[in-house]
């Protein structure tokens, strides 16, 4: 962490409860761009096409468990 970003911490958690919530609404949405609409496009493309691979038998379910249970074996 840099030391600007140690200090801007620093300071924002001196700020009173409300204040400090207001901060981290500002802060979360900044974090939106104005592309979402053309991400959130490409993702429902996505699923359409992973769940018609899916009922034609093009790609095989898999359970949730097995799913994290993999994704915390590669976050190792």
């Amino acid at each position: 962490m840099s030391p600007d970003l140690k200090q801007c911490e620093a300071s924002a958690l001196k700020l009173p409860l409300k204040e400090r919530a207001t901060l981290v609404e500002r802060l979360i949405s900044s974090l939106d761009s104005p592309e979402e609409p053309e991400i959130d496009r490409q993702w429902v493309e996505e699923a359409e096409r992973r769940y018609k691979a899916y009922r034609k038998g093009s790609i095989r379910a898999r359970t949730a468990t097995a799913v994290l249970r993999d994704v915390r074996a590669a976050l190792k």
